[in-house]
């Protein structure tokens, strides 16, 4: 591949991964299709240089516009953000074994944060009015921000498995984009989301080593994201 490096981002037809892929020029997937991209990629390139898991699901809304139970919304954002995920890496992690300088990326979210989330000034942590039912915005996200905990302690079994692989591994918090995610791009917008360009800018530092001394953490814009 005369000196390229071959990076597959997941999610990337709009949003976030798309941005990753403009700024490294300048989806939920079965386990069927997971296993033809790899064979494809071992047959065509023989390695794998960088895997992005931005693919990603943020379906809460969904639940509380009443299109989707709350076993099936929490079910499938946990198959998308973590076993999904989780199935794509394993998969993948052989050819990027093939790699001089592999590594692998989860893109995390500022709300997963534990320690964050004590802070009640933040829209996402206010604590809504008490008795039941309970009156839920756009902000209420607990299947969202549960998975990608979840996918942070993943992450850091990668950490843990590759370790002496040689493959760096990382979290990135590209911070609230304004993606198709959840409520959708528009209306991300207008509660304060910034251009996907931004966090796709963190993802190329990553990919070219601007980040090494941080390998195994969440990293973001500002730096090292408390667990």
């Amino acid at each position: 591949m005369d000196g390229r490096k071959l990076v597959l981002v997941t999610g990337a037809n709009t949003g976030l991964g798309f941005q990753i892929v403009k700024a490294l020029c300048s989806s939920d997937k079965d386990d069927m299709s997971i296993a033809a991209a790899a064979e494809y990629i071992k047959t065509k390139y023989g390695k794998l240089d960088a895997l992005i898991n931005n693919a990603g699901a943020q379906l809460d809304q969904q639940w509380t516009a009443g299109k989707m139970s709350a076993r099936e919304m929490w079910n499938k954002t946990y198959d998308v953000n973590v076993t999904g995920t989780h199935i794509l890496t394993w998969t993948l992690a052989p050819l990027l074994l093939k790699s001089s300088d592999p590594r692998l990326m989860f893109i995390a979210s500022g709300t997963s944060s534990l320690n964050g989330s004590e802070n009640l000034e933040l829209p996402i942590n206010k604590q809504p009015n008490k008795g039941w039912p309970k009156a839920l915005n756009n902000f209420n996200l607990p299947a969202y921000r549960s998975s990608k905990t979840a996918m942070n302690m993943m992450m850091r079994e990668w950490f843990r498995l590759l370790g002496q692989d040689g493959v760096k591994v990382w979290a990135i918090s590209p911070g609230y984009l304004a993606t198709g995610l959840g409520v959708g791009q528009e209306q991300n917008k207008t509660q304060g989301a910034i251009d996907p360009s931004i966090g796709a800018a963190i993802v190329r530092d990553v990919l070219e080593g601007v980040r090494d001394d941080e390998v195994g953490k969440v990293v973001s814009k500002q730096g090292v994201q408390p667990w």
